[in-house]
């Protein structure tokens, strides 16, 4: 009878204590809490690194003015990398980050790896805006942080280097057609706007 009682009770601890070990590992992969107002639920997402594939969560860029490009190696809109790194190199200490999403899905005109698309962001235009891997931004296939912008503005990427201008509170989004030029003084004017604005 006691030996009965005795395992009944290392089988209770041990199911609670798999219960907390359950709990925690939750925890350190969930993104931070909403309700702690640290990451808005448009950044809860996780995006593998260009240059070297490793997980970045994109809650990192909350309370920033974020502006989501998707971009392409071979397209005649490749030479706005020229500009985006300008914007990013003048309006980074004041909170804007440029995100770059390279994507096949116009034209083909991404075809390459990974590593090469890092390789010429860098070493053609100087690209220091973070990267991210290859990814889809139409369709069903759609990353969820695009389906969510596109949900938000009523506008889906019609070629390579549509933007997303989001503002710091992670709500407000305003979309940009590929044939808006990073220096364009109306789309800076937006930029310089957003910033001005606390989060």
């Amino acid at each position: 009878m006691r030996r009965s009682r005795t395992v009944r009770a290392w089988l209770l601890l041990a199911g609670l204590l798999g219960g907390v070990a359950q709990a925690q590992a939750q925890a350190q992969n969930a993104p931070p809490a909403q309700g702690a107002g640290v990451c808005p639920p448009l950044w809860q997402h996780t995006v593998p690194r260009l240059q070297d594939e490793k997980p970045q969560n994109l809650c990192q860029y909350a309370g920033q003015v974020v502006l989501v490009v998707n971009t392409a190696s071979f397209c005649g809109f490749t030479g706005q990398y020229e500009g985006l790194e300008a914007l990013y190199r003048r309006y980074r200490a004041r909170g804007l980050v440029v995100l770059g999403f390279p994507s096949n899905d116009f034209g083909q005109q991404e075809p390459g790896a990974n590593a090469s698309i890092a390789d010429f962001c860098e070493n053609t235009f100087g690209v220091q805006f973070p990267m991210f891997v290859k990814t889809t931004v139409v369709g069903r296939s759609a990353h969820p942080l695009y389906r969510e912008l596109a949900q938000r503005t009523g506008e889906w990427p019609r070629w390579n280097f549509h933007k997303y201008l989001v503002a710091r509170d992670g709500v407000q989004v305003k979309a940009y057609t590929s044939a808006v030029e990073p220096h364009n003084p109306l789309f800076v004017r937006d930029i310089e706007r957003m910033l001005s604005t606390a989060k």
